[in-house]
């Protein structure tokens, strides 16, 4: 069933509690689009040079191991290497871990980096500076909340406000949950900070795998009349104008986003369609994974072809697994990765860059494959590996980025770079240069206010 959550924030702005609480009553609420403003372009800015479309963000959350993965150390000690070998992919040269077999065969379309650093040890510090481009201040805080001045707005805002809404469907949506750390902290850079509520990216609460999800889930409930359904729309209106100028929390611009969203999906059954995995068939759904991970990148495929220009799909806890089932791997680090991490991984990451091949779709399709760090050289007493932000891998494919290349080399340990350095602000230059939008693109904040849309440099090597 695909649900939408809210967390029961308080709102106090002056609005008339009684007006609030008929506005969070309806249990499927939804995001009303708002006109986007045209961007702004600085004069020596070229407009469009990128050949995608869309972009489709996986984020394996907790941090990505480099040497089980893009950047095998074979010939370092076992306490470095691992007890895994390596196997050659479709790259001449390029050897990847043995526990990514169906992603060795795809690497001709795939650029990896494996001199990505943040030098930030923090999960939430460092996921910041990912998924905006910005150091988070100051670095090296876990349990970092959203709070200024770290409101920067996240990618999948920064989409939403330069590209416009395919019918009633957002340009950005953010699958299956929001990223939070251990009781329920929402990391900071998930929304559109300074640019405003209204451009935040859904966020929509869902399990895709789950064989109750239905799309009938999003119909409006029978006790809801029309005229009702009609006031509540009405009275949201009236609230969006009172929020731009108020200091929220994530939880409450997630509430007032969940409150939006579906009054627009309820209004078209076109919008529906594209959440209807009924339409996959059977074997590509088990190509994907059948789990939550594997089930929302296919569901975010098919959002991508009904004209969604980003969707980023977080890897969520698997229950039952060490380490809350995530790839923060502290202990059992070889077990966690053997066992259900790698395997989950290789499946979805293959079956999605396959498949969107398959239908014509890669070229036209930026597919990120990225963490908030990656893992520490040397196992840890229990096993594990440790956070490691001074120096890890991502992989992009599609879009326009050049296949078969490898960026960048760490040292012997893969414990810092050495050469082609990408720092964070350089993946979303590049993302928005394949998305044909220049670094020097200007936004402006709520109050007015130009600045660039990041102040990275493209990295020329894969484009």
């Amino acid at each position: 069933m695909l649900q939408f959550f809210d967390n029961g924030s308080r709102l106090c702005d002056g609005i008339n509690r009684r007006e609030w609480l008929r506005i969070g009553g309806f249990s499927l609420g939804g995001a009303a689009i708002s006109a986007l403003p045209a961007p702004r372009l600085r004069a020596n800015s070229p407009r469009s040079f990128g050949k995608a479309k869309s972009v489709i963000m996986l984020m394996y959350l907790g941090g990505p191991p480099q040497h089980e993965s893009w950047d095998p150390k074979p010939d370092a000690p076992e306490e470095i290497r691992g007890i895994f070998g390596t196997i050659p992919s479709a790259t001449p040269g390029l050897r990847v871990g043995e526990l990514m077999p169906l992603t060795a065969n795809l690497t001709d379309r795939i650029a990896v980096l494996r001199a990505v650093t943040t030098r930030d040890n923090a999960h939430s510090a460092s996921g910041y500076q990912m998924l905006t481009g910005v150091p988070h201040q100051p670095m090296n805080q876990e349990n970092a909340t959203p709070r200024a001045p770290n409101n920067w707005p996240s990618i999948g805002a920064l989409v939403r406000y330069l590209r416009p809404a395919v019918g009633k469907l957002p340009s950005s949506i953010v699958l299956p949950d929001h990223i939070w750390n251990d009781g329920s902290i929402p990391w900071p850079g998930q929304d559109a900070g300074f640019l405003g509520h209204k451009h935040n990216p859904w966020l929509i609460h869902c399990d895709p795998s789950d064989a109750n999800f239905r799309i009938e889930a999003m119909s409006l409930p029978k006790e809801v009349a029309v005229d009702r359904f009609n006031d509540r729309r009405t009275l949201l209106e009236q609230l969006d104008r009172h929020l731009d100028g108020l200091n929220h929390s994530i939880p409450i611009e997630m509430q007032q986003a969940d409150q939006r969203k579906a009054f627009e999906l309820l209004g078209t059954g076109a919008s529906r369609a594209a959440f209807d995995l009924g339409q996959e068939s059977p074997r590509t759904r088990d190509r994907y994974g059948r789990h939550r991970f594997g089930q929302s990148t296919l569901l975010a495929r098919r959002l991508v072809e009904n004209g969604v220009s980003m969707v980023q799909v977080n890897f969520t806890r698997v229950a039952g697994k060490p380490n809350n089932g995530t790839w923060d791997t502290h202990a059992k680090h070889s077990e966690s990765i053997k066992d259900f991490l790698m395997p989950m991984m290789d499946q979805t990451y293959s079956a999605l860059i396959d498949d969107l091949s398959a239908r014509g779709l890669l070229d036209e399709t930026l597919v990120v494959w990225y963490g908030e760090f990656g893992r520490t050289p040397k196992f840890n007493k229990n096993g594990g590996r440790d956070h490691w932000g001074s120096c890890f891998s991502i992989a992009l494919a599609g879009g326009g980025i050049k296949g078969g290349v490898v960026h960048g080399t760490s040292d012997k340990s893969a414990a810092f770079p050495v050469d082609g350095r990408v720092e964070a602000p350089d993946l979303l230059a590049t993302i928005f240069h394949c998305l044909g939008h220049a670094p020097d693109t200007e936004i402006r904040d709520t109050v007015g206010r130009p600045m660039p849309l990041c102040r990275g440099q493209v990295i020329d090597a894969i484009v």
